[in-house]
């Protein structure tokens, strides 16, 4: 199960990122996951909680946002889901799309720090 590394990675990044914004813990960490990318959003959630115990993320909530794998067809000018398994030709035009315009994203896009402790 890959989701573990990269939940192991999202977490460490998080962490990093709240300590230098001064945050002692971490109460949410949203990422974007294309449809591409060969990730699982449960299987991430699942290793996210187990890569999570014992950090400044040990209470905090992953968010998963899912992107679709979208093209590009130049001929056309269409942009066009891929689906799954992933279809390369423009339904318009029936050509094949050589620009891959989202799908394969992996990336943080917040870390929203816990509260300060009264």
């Amino acid at each position: 199960m890959h989701e573990l590394s990269i939940a192991t990675a999202i977490v460490e990044q998080a962490g990093e990122i709240a300590r230098a914004d001064g945050a002692e813990g971490v109460s949410s960490v949203t990422v974007r996951v294309g449809e591409l990318a060969g990730v699982v959003p449960d299987a991430l959630h699942f290793a996210f909680e187990v890569a999570r115990d014992g950090t400044a993320l040990a209470a905090a909530r992953l968010v998963v946002e899912q992107v679709p794998a979208q093209a590009w067809c130049g001929e056309c000018a269409e942009e066009f889901a891929l689906g799954m398994p992933p279809f390369f030709w423009c339904p318009r035009c029936d050509r094949p799309s050589q620009e891959l315009r989202s799908g394969r994203e992996l990336e943080i896009t917040s870390v929203e720090p816990a509260p300060a402790p009264v």
